[in-house]
């Protein structure tokens, strides 16, 4: 909830910052006011239970995953788009729904609930169904729903590069460990991708993520270490390769070939 205070500092004129907690929203909100704070899709949810029904909603989804949830589905599919389905059906199923692989191409890696929720491997992802308790169970988080799909030709390091930069720019210089962690995370990653990486910089990439995870007032600095931790810990070989020859192990012809969707969907 420590960004969503961001927003109400913001709409009072104020800087864009997280406040402390508590007092809380709920019961100290905008101008101090009692404020109830939600995306769109859960307000979108009330007028299904309102006429039918907690109960009716719950039964939409599977057992301690009720109702239905909105993914947005992004990168290497045929049709890229909003689809909402009951929670528990399988990501199989999803991923045909959007088309099914762009190129017929194998699925390398799935990001299931947004740019901060740790990355999937592709064999792990085809076992998972899309619900709260088979992407823990699988390493990440269901998240807000924004999947974003990456085929053989993605370098997972330029991946992780994009991301990076994404929460650098975003952090809003608060925390310290944000502020610096961010930075570091991205110049780290910037520089294995592009030539100049050293051997120790990949465990250097898991201590700095360490201290930021956990020491900051929101939660943007924990957005930005999940992926970090999560790509070195299933393409590690990727960044050693980078590091050690200089240039990424997927060719420059085979990444164009996939388009690189990434600056398009963070």
């Amino acid at each position: 909830m420590a960004r969503e205070t961001a927003l109400l500092e913001s709409i009072e004129g104020k800087k864009g910052q997280p406040r402390f907690k508590p007092p809380f929203p709920a019961s100290f909100g905008l101008y101090g006011k009692p404020t109830t704070i939600n995306n769109t899709e859960t307000f979108g949810a009330i007028p299904f239970i309102m006429n039918l029904g907690g109960e009716a909603y719950l039964e939409a989804g599977k057992a301690n995953n009720g109702g239905t949830k909105l993914f947005s589905v992004s990168g290497h599919v045929n049709k890229p788009g909003n689809y909402e389905i009951p929670l528990g059906t399988p990501f199989a199923t999803l991923l045909e729904m959007a088309g099914g692989m762009r190129g017929n191409r194998k699925l390398k890696g799935c990001i299931p609930g947004g740019s901060s929720s740790p990355v999937v491997p592709g064999d792990v992802m085809m076992d998972c169904t899309m619900d709260y308790d088979s992407i823990a169970k699988a390493g990440s988080m269901l998240g807000s729903g924004a999947v974003i799909i990456m085929d053989e030709t993605t370098c997972m390091v330029k991946a992780l590069e994009r991301l990076s930069f994404f929460y650098y720019e975003e952090s809003c210089g608060q925390c310290t460990p944000c502020r610096e962690g961010t930075n570091w995370l991205y110049k780290i990653v910037h520089r294995i991708e592009n030539g100049a990486g050293r051997p120790e910089d990949i465990d250097l990439l898991n201590s700095v993520t360490t201290n930021i995870m956990g020491r900051t007032i929101c939660a943007l600095g924990d957005a930005a270490s999940m992926p970090v931790q999560s790509f070195v810990k299933h393409f590690r070989d990727e960044f050693a390769y980078h590091i050690e020859h200089k240039k990424c192990l997927v060719p420059p012809d085979v990444q164009r070939a996939g388009s690189g969707f990434f600056k398009a969907t963070v």
